[in-house]
């Protein structure tokens, strides 16, 4: 009969990782590389990265601040209201980016009247914009044709968009894609885009 040992015992049996245990953690650790890869690769492939500038969609979206742009979605569908994209204005490939948010789309009427906007003579009453210093063109009723887009900046006082004689509607093949992730800058954290 064997003796059993009384008190303390240091001597401890080593585990060892079985085989099985090892090929398991492998295998997480190659899916979770292979998933990483394929999200930079839809990212390049489908996306782009181009950085805010100047202050005209501050509070969402601040000077600097860099945004990836979905280019794939309006391939296979259209802009809606509230949409933030990302646009060359009148198609000029000489000129920086402008990311503004749709606010009319084809075929409506957009006015500004006593600083707020009305589409199709309804006040938007979900765009929560200051009261517009300078409606310029919009002053007048404005109509888009079937391909164009009324886009303003968050910030309208400070924001050269639709408005402007020489951006007016934006039509759509002038429009790269549509901001969905914005990176941390400043007081902005890293996160989607609304």
């Amino acid at each position: 009969m064997p003796r059993r040992q009384k008190g303390l015992n240091f001597y401890r049996k080593k585990r060892k990782l079985s085989s099985g245990v090892l090929k398991e953690i492998l295998n997480w650790f190659f899916c979770i590389a292979v998933s990483i890869l394929l999200a930079f690769v839809c990212i390049f492939a489908f996306g782009l990265k181009t950085s805010v500038i100047g202050a005209s969609m501050e509070p969402s979206l601040y000077n600097g601040q860099e945004i990836l742009i979905n280019q794939f979605v309006y391939q296979i569908s259209s802009p809606k209201r509230g949409d933030i994209v990302v646009f060359l204005p009148n198609g000029n490939h000489n000129t920086h980016y402008y990311v503004k948010r749709v606010v009319g789309l084809p075929g409506e009427t957009v006015q500004i009247k006593d600083g707020k906007v009305y589409v199709d003579d309804v006040l938007q009453d979900g765009i929560s914009y200051d009261k517009i210093a300078d409606a310029g063109i919009a002053e007048n009723p404005l109509h888009l044709d079937v391909d164009e887009y009324f886009l303003m900046g968050d910030n309208v006082n400070s924001s050269e968009d639709s408005r402007s004689g020489n951006i007016a509607g934006v039509k759509k093949d002038t429009i790269l894609g549509k901001a969905w992730f914005k990176m941390a800058s400043g007081d902005s954290g890293l996160g989607l885009i609304n």
